[in-house]
């Protein structure tokens, strides 16, 4: 009898962790491949996991609204239909897992005593038995058991990993400060000085009884907590400047037919917009990459995440891969196929993943400038604002004159760290340079 073991996929290049939000089968169950096994949420995507094989499901390690780290196994899927329970080498039956995935089950925080037990059989420092509030690595748990640090000092170690995430530097730093006598102190440590953690700021909000109090839902706290965390983490600078787009317009009023009955889509203005910052990336390619510490990444590939409002209100940024290398033609059926896909739910992990620049569009909404909140862990967004007639004055061969001409508003928010006023003055210049040089006569 052979096994097949499934993993929790990766969602994204920074999602570490996703929730459980539904099963589709349950342990017994004859499951064929592509058929879902269960759904997950992460701050970006929500998705259904298909089966990559035909059998039996053995075995179901997490539950309902379980925390999974990436890369944990989740099920198990014999691919014979005998029931042997012959021992195999799989990770599942090792014993040292056993009692990992047993409190797993019970979604529970996996506490340091237990998780460094299921690792090396040792006995960790601890007061009480206190349960994690975060996900700490097998090597971070390795460590703080040879290191005899509780949970609890794990607690008030300052993570540098996303969303305070505790990483092998982090604690070996919190060490070695212990070892030379300035270590923070903990409930558990009473010869050391307490960590104080600030709360985070509330404000004081007066209700009356004619007031209606609404529970955000699971999406809209994710897309609160990656706001606040990206306000945190990049001091943003916003930028704006006006575009002449009036070539753009006239041009699009003239092929949209032609378009539609050649191609078979609807071509829209943000496939051109994609276009324009694609191009500009090529001549500035620092505004494609990501800040990792002190270390600048610069991505090779020029993925757009476009900003698509769903039916239900909540927001979702399926992504254009490699958008340099695509006519207007293919960033038009590509654009026009997420959007549908994301409004009738049925973008897949992949369409969410690898993300370099986000453009949303406020002009949908009739706005004519926004302050976007950078998409993390991208360091710039752009936001176009809604195409207006505008009194503008032209230069004649006779002279100044008054003219009608189609303007609009681009915003960029960008991550000051990395980008300086000058870099991004210049390139978003550069992006509305390009579509007031669009040319009316471009063949479709």
């Amino acid at each position: 009898m052979s096994e097949f073991k499934i993993q929790m996929p990766k969602l994204g290049e920074s999602v570490q962790e996703a929730t459980i939000t539904k099963w589709f089968i349950k342990e017994g169950d004859r499951i064929e491949e592509d058929e879902p096994l269960f759904e997950v949420a992460t701050d970006k995507v929500d998705s259904e996991i298909p089966s990559p094989v035909d059998g039996i499901v053995k075995k179901i390690f997490y539950p309902l609204n379980a925390l999974v780290p990436v890369g944990e196994i989740v099920a198990v899927i014999t691919t014979e239909d005998d029931d042997s329970s012959e021992k195999t080498n799989e990770v599942v039956n090792e014993p040292e897992k056993t009692k990992v995935q047993e409190q797993k089950a019970k979604a529970e925080p996996v506490t340091v005593s237990s998780a460094v037990q299921a690792i090396e059989e040792k006995p960790v420092v601890q007061s009480e038995e206190t349960k994690a509030t975060r996900f700490y690595s097998p090597l971070v748990l390795s460590i703080a058991n040879s290191e005899q640090v509780s949970l609890t000092e794990l607690e008030t170690i300052e993570g540098s990993g996303l969303n305070n995430r505790l990483q092998k530097k982090d604690i070996l730093n919190y060490i070695e400060a212990r070892k030379s006598g300035n270590s923070v102190k903990t409930p558990s440590t009473p010869n050391v000085q307490a960590k104080e953690t600030p709360a985070p700021a509330k404000v004081s909000v007066s209700v009356s009884a004619s007031d209606q109090i609404i529970e955000m839902d699971r999406v809209r706290k994710i897309i609160a907590d990656h706001m606040v965390m990206s306000k945190q983490v990049s001091p943003h600078v916003t930028a704006v400047v006006e575009a002449d787009v009036t070539n753009l317009v006239l041009w699009r009023t003239k092929v949209k037919d032609e378009f539609a009955s050649k191609y078979g889509d609807k071509i829209t203005y943000m496939p051109v917009f994609i276009e324009a910052v694609a191009r500009a990336i090529t001549e500035f390619p620092l505004l494609n990459s990501s800040v990792d510490g002190y270390k600048i990444i610069m991505h090779k590939d020029i993925n757009i995440a476009v900003a698509v409002a769903k039916p239900d209100g909540n927001l979702v940024v399926p992504v254009i891969k490699n958008a340099e290398q695509k006519n207007l033609v293919g960033l038009t059926k590509n654009m026009n196929q997420l959007a549908e896909a994301a409004r009738k739910n049925k973008l897949g992990v992949e369409d969410y993943q690898g993300g370099t620049f986000t453009i949303t569009n406020f002009g949908s909404f009739r706005n004519l400038i926004g302050t976007p909140i950078i998409n993390q862990p991208q360091v710039a967004i752009l936001a176009t604002g809604s195409i207006e007639k505008k009194p503008a004055v032209m230069e004649t061969p006779t002279g100044d004159a008054i003219v009608v001409r189609h303007k609009m508003f681009l915003s960029l928010s960008y991550d000051h760290r990395i980008i300086d006023g000058a870099l991004g003055g210049a390139f978003l210049r550069r992006i509305a340079d390009i579509l007031e040089e669009f040319s009316i006569n471009r063949e479709v």
